[in-house]
């Protein structure tokens, strides 16, 4: 039988964090973590999480979370299976949380995710594609095929060139 993780109310978690009943552990990537996160939280990204060593005191949950919960609910037998007991999720996620207005840590300075940055550069050259191949010339509209293209190869392969070019920009290089 797959592991499952109990769901817990972000105001349940609260409660728990406060009386140190728990540690709140957030599986989203590093730059997603910098720009909002639970006051607390773990940082352990699904990507490194085998790595991460995931350490906690006897006697304390253990409480997933990510931006909404889907992330945690579809790797949950994965996250389940390095606790020694329940495992739990934040319900919802960090967005829950923010919504209950429980305290969340934001850095307006951090740049945008990489993926959300992503999907903001491929969507404008689509548009800008498909006006240049109305206004212009229909070749134009190859534009969009290609971003279209490079969009499916990454999902297909997991290497996206367009992130690989984002997360070089000075934007996006760490702060000192």
């Amino acid at each position: 039988m797959p592991a499952a993780l109990i769901s817990l109310k972000p105001e349940d978690v609260d409660q728990r964090l406060k009386r140190r009943h728990a540690v709140l552990v957030d599986i989203r990537e590093p730059d997603e973590f910098v720009r909002r996160h639970v006051r607390g939280a773990l940082p352990r990204p699904l990507s490194t999480f085998e790595e991460a060593h995931l350490k906690v005191e006897p006697g304390q949950d253990v409480v997933f979370t990510c931006r909404t919960g889907m992330r945690t609910g579809a790797n949950c037998e994965r996250l389940a299976a390095v606790v020694d007991g329940p495992a739990y999720v934040l319900e919802g996620g960090v967005d829950a949380w923010a919504a209950t207005g429980l305290p969340i840590e934001i850095d307006r300075k951090a740049p945008l995710e990489i993926k959300r940055q992503v999907q903001i550069a491929a969507g404008l050259l689509v548009l800008v594609g498909a006006a240049l191949g109305f206004a212009v010339h229909p070749a134009l509209f190859g534009l969009s095929a290609f971003v279209g293209a490079g969009l499916v190869f990454a999902g297909v392969t997991g290497f996206c060139g367009m992130a690989t070019l984002l997360a070089a920009m000075p934007w996006n290089r760490a702060r000192a």
